[in-house]
């Protein structure tokens, strides 16, 4: 069944590259050239793309309207951690609330900034995103870390407020089961 389909399709080639070569020689006048170019369309009127990142660029996140938080985003904002939080490879992260708006934040390291607003998790943790820069900023329950989703690598790693170096201890001492471990048995009365 291949070989016959590969057939018709070898023999119906030659037929098509001549429909359409005769198509373009009808539409023009005798002797006349034809170009394989597209036409270019004119530029549209407005904005251009470029002008537009600019401005987006150096208008801070909290200044922009567009970005609206939820009651559950403010609510997920009260359990940032903020300060300076001290991270693996004697690096730090210091998380700024805004003094602007409410639920934004202004996270800092080094080498980077970013303003940051908090995104729902189905998991359960903790995410400011800055959508402009691609950066991720994730608060789990014994570690954090700064990840920019462009470079796809983390800034920062294993960065611990107080609270997380307890959790950490914590998880040390008394580890959660896997779900691929075997059941405990139960043992009845």
């Amino acid at each position: 069944m291949k070989s016959v389909l590969a057939v018709v399709m070898l023999l119906a080639a030659p037929a098509l590259v001549l429909a359409q070569a005769a198509a373009l020689t009808t539409d023009t006048a005798p002797g006349k050239v034809v170009s394989a170019k597209p036409v270019a369309s004119k530029p549209r009127a407005g904005i251009r793309r470029s002008a537009l990142k600019a401005v987006e660029e150096v208008t801070p996140i909290d200044d922009d309207v567009n970005v609206t938080l939820s009651d559950a985003d403010l609510e997920l904002a009260k359990r940032v951690f903020v300060g300076v939080i001290p991270c693996e490879l004697g690096a730090n992260v210091t998380i700024t609330p805004s003094e602007k708006r409410p639920g934004f934040f202004q996270v800092q390291t080094k080498t980077a900034k970013f303003r940051m607003h908090p995104v729902e998790s189905r998991t359960g943790a903790i995410r400011l995103e800055d959508p402009r820069a691609g950066a991720m900023w994730l608060q789990l329950g014994n570690k954090s870390m700064l990840m920019s989703q462009k470079l796809g690598q983390r800034l920062a790693d294993e960065c611990m407020a107080p609270d997380q170096v307890v959790m950490a201890a914590m998880l040390k001492a008394n580890p959660v089961p896997s779900i691929l471990d075997e059941p405990k048995a139960v043992i009845g009365k």
